[in-house]
């Protein structure tokens, strides 16, 4: 049994990857949503730009999703029981930066947004300027995913 530790890390590992960054999306965007949602019912012609900017926070579950995918792609051609524990957390650990920062990041985008909508609400040409603070906040999911990525580059299994 003690011979798949070092496999049901890297499995934790990808799990938490999709897991973390997914939540945070699925708040982000839900928050955006009910906010988003009162200002479509008083004008329904805002509706495609309210898409937009409920959509932003969903990247950072992307950004998870591609970081376990990643994650899992280190099995291909190892032979498992040979992968040893130290390996198992160190892929584990190499997904905390896209599984964290996905989390905090897309909550935290996601009430970027809500002040986009407020933005719209009183002076809707202003929806770039909306989407730019959105976007700053963007950058650190992107570097998440890229911490990620190169730990994992680092690390060899079996």
């Amino acid at each position: 049994m003690e011979q798949y530790f070092g496999v049901a890390l890297v499995v934790l590992g990808a799990a938490v990857s999709a897991a973390l960054a997914g939540i945070g999306s699925a708040v982000g965007c839900g928050i955006v949503g009910e906010a988003g949602s009162g200002l479509a019912a008083e004008d329904p012609n805002k509706f495609g730009i309210l898409l937009l900017l409920q959509a932003i926070p969903g990247t950072q579950g992307i950004y998870g999703f591609v970081g376990m995918f990643l994650i899992l792609a280190k099995l291909v051609g190892v032979e498992i029981t040979s992968i040893t524990i130290s390996q198992g957390l160190a892929v584990a650990c190499a997904a905390l930066p896209i599984g964290l920062v996905g989390l905090v990041s897309a909550i935290f985008q996601g009430r970027v947004c809500v002040g986009g909508v407020s933005m719209i609400a009183k002076r809707p040409e202003e929806v770039g300027k909306a989407m730019v603070f959105a976007v700053v906040v963007e950058t650190y999911a992107v570097l998440g995913l890229l911490t990620t990525i190169l730990l994992l580059g680092n690390i060899k299994l079996g």
